[in-house]
């Protein structure tokens, strides 16, 4: 009896041990198939968002040039959120109807969100006007149904004809930048010409 439970014991313990043995063949040979599953998978992922390349874009209204966009790169998802971004950095120029450049936008990033009707600059963000005015700051959104800009981060304006600058904890203004109110504002300004005070964006 007692060799006939070693036997029973050998019978069972060598299938044990080719079973963990073909497991661990198993799961070796799977590996590459399994990364290969990830890359299909994130190939998917891709798929649902377009992606161009040096972008170019001219807004008109009537045939009258409003704007012009360029970007190195953008992507548009295909989803619900309707989103379009642009990770390598945008640039946008305004114009008046006379097709003369008004004001222009430069930032690192920016997303669109089309749901809502905002554009949103980050990083780096500068806006240039036609008279030299500048605005610098690490972030401006764009409501499009208020035609306005604000933020909520540090501002700093530098006043056309290096007459000053003005810095601020915020800022709101309209589409045009000629009505600008900056918060909490500290600065420095340059009396020239009899002027009380800088003119910006005018």
């Amino acid at each position: 009896m007692a060799t006939h439970s070693i036997a029973t014991k050998q019978a069972y313990t060598l299938p044990l041990m080719l079973l963990f043995a073909l497991v661990a063949i198993f799961f070796t040979a799977c590996e590459p198939d399994l990364k290969e599953v990830d890359r299909i998978a994130n190939m998917k992922k891709e798929e649902a968002v377009d992606i161009s390349r040096q972008v170019t874009v001219i807004y008109s209204d009537s045939t009258i040039v409003k704007a012009e966009m360029s970007a190195p790169e953008m992507r548009i998802k295909h989803d619900s959120t309707q989103v379009y971004e642009f990770p390598k950095g945008i640039k946008i120029i305004f114009y008046d109807k006379n097709v003369k450049e008004t004001q222009r936008i430069t930032s690192d990033y920016a997303i669109q969100h089309e749901a809502n009707k905002t554009t949103t600059f980050k990083k780096n963000v500068i806006v240039t006007m036609a008279d030299g005015s500048i605005i610098k700051t690490e972030e401006i959104v764009y409501d499009e149904g208020k035609e306005s800009f604000y933020n909520q981060v540090p501002i700093t304006a530098y006043f056309k004809d290096n007459r000053g600058n003005l810095q601020g904890s915020s800022f709101t203004s309209d589409k045009d930048f000629k009505k600008i109110n900056i918060q909490n504002s500290t600065g420095v300004m340059i009396i020239k010409d009899n002027s009380m005070f800088p003119t910006f964006g005018q």
